[in-house]
């Protein structure tokens, strides 16, 4: 099987350095690269022509329109049986695509996704913030996994579409916002054959920072309300658990300095779910340093989800604002 690996590009050269380093050392061969440059101002033409003799790569300059359309961009280029979506972020272990080959030819999936995690040269930030988007403790302990809720949802950090796909369903319709979970649900819905494959894991470095982390957050909370305005049904109870625990802090803050008693059921939950944040993390990740961090991961992800949710619930849903 000949694979398409198409990676949108916005001003992050280093990024596409590394990833294109790590795709070098595939041990399956039968794939090119697809480099698209989303309008950048600082472009990584330099970095990525030095790899032109070590992968079968084309770059591509075109104005900016965000990740989704910049994807369908790449699938109208891409030359192969099926299409492999990466973020720029991200580290691909060597034997990444060789594993997906073995499922395609044994149980062959029309779409699959894979999970992420933290490569052990992060930085202690980059792995608490992973950690905390993995966690059983967060609503990160949904996602890339056997057990999650309802049906599975490739995200586009890693994500792959048969060519098959495509041709029948299309491309994206919208370029940010969930557009990778809208997607999923279309190809949920042409009756194409969708699963998790657990071995194709990469190693994902999001964000170095809690502002950074705070923002991306934010801006998915906002993201599951487009996709509940593109498909009602998909809005589950679990997707409110952060928006609940948002206000659920914020009563008990005000709780705490106006002296109410019901303060003290509060401060007993959040120190027990921050003492299973850092006992759990420190397992997983065996440093001190990390655990400590992952506890403002986990904070910061919950909060920030949850007002990103509230405000565009509040503004779409509730006042059906555009």
């Amino acid at each position: 099987m000949f694979f398409s690996i198409i990676i949108p590009l916005y001003n992050r050269p280093q990024e596409i350095k590394e990833l294109l380093e790590s795709l070098t050392h595939q041990t399956y061969k039968q794939f090119e690269v697809l480099v698209i440059e989303d309008g950048s101002v600082n472009d990584a033409k330099d970095i990525v022509t030095g790899f032109m003799h070590q992968l079968d790569l084309h770059y591509y300059v075109k104005t900016n329109e965000g990740q989704g359309f910049t994807r369908n961009f790449g699938f109208e280029r891409a030359k192969g049986d099926y299409f492999i979506i990466f973020d720029s972020d991200i580290l691909v272990p060597e034997n990444y695509l060789e594993v997906v080959n073995h499922r395609l030819t044994t149980d062959y999936l029309d779409a699959y996704g894979g999970p992420d995690d933290a490569h052990p040269s992060f930085t202690p930030m980059q792995k608490a913030i992973s950690y905390s988007m993995t966690s059983p403790f967060t609503t990160g302990g949904i996602r890339g996994n056997k057990k999650g809720i309802g049906q599975f949802h490739p995200r586009s950090f890693n994500m792959g579409v048969s060519r098959q796909v495509w041709q029948k369903v299309g491309g994206f319709i919208i370029t940010r916002l969930g557009e990778d979970i809208e997607y999923s649900i279309r190809i949920h819905t042409a009756d194409f054959k969708i699963g998790l494959i657990p071995e194709a894991k990469v190693y994902h470095k999001r964000r170095t920072s809690y502002q950074q982390f705070y923002k991306q957050l934010h801006f998915f909370g906002r993201s599951r309300i487009n996709i509940y305005k593109f498909f009602p049904s998909e809005l589950k109870a679990v997707h409110f658990f952060p928006a609940v625990f948002t206000l659920g802090l914020l009563f008990t803050v005000i709780a705490n300095l106006l002296r109410w008693r019901i303060a003290v059921l509060g401060n007993l939950i959040l120190i027990i779910f921050t003492v299973l944040i850092f006992f759990h993390s420190w397992y997983k990740n065996k440093s001190l340093k990390v655990a400590f961090l992952s506890i403002g991961a986990a904070f910061i992800q919950l909060t920030a989800y949850g007002l990103g949710f509230m405000q565009d619930y509040w503004k779409r849903v509730v006042l059906k604002k555009s």
